[in-house]
């Protein structure tokens, strides 16, 4: 079973939901920096970025690690400052099942996610 947080957009932004995986994120730990930089979260992503290209070995793999463990948390946070609101917590076996579920216990949601 995985976690997903489901964060809703600012009430003038117009983009959908996102349902964010729970726990360490792979392709973070595989692209580091960059990871971040792709998902908004702009000055951890640069600040990792300028330490990766300045250090040795065992320090880019320490940041390459670092942003795997709190990528998400680090995403979630940027989504906060920029005005998502963190709406629920669904547990299920994957993303399809838990907007399934979501959308079971709040039926007022569905007009907000894109088939």
């Amino acid at each position: 079973m995985q976690a997903f947080s489901v964060h809703l957009p600012p009430p003038a932004a117009a983009q959908a939901p996102i349902m964010m995986p729970e726990g360490f994120a792979f392709w973070a730990l595989v692209f580091g920096p960059l990871w971040l930089i792709r998902h908004g979260v702009w000055w951890w992503g640069l600040a990792g970025l300028v330490v990766s290209l300045n250090a040795s070995t065992p320090v880019v793999v320490a940041v390459h690690l670092l942003c795997g463990l709190c990528g998400r948390d680090a995403r979630r946070a940027a989504l906060a400052r920029r005005g998502w609101r963190l709406e629920a917590v669904v547990v299920a076996e994957n993303a399809d099942a838990a907007l399934r579920r979501l959308l079971a216990a709040r039926p007022n949601l569905a007009g907000l996610f894109q088939p």
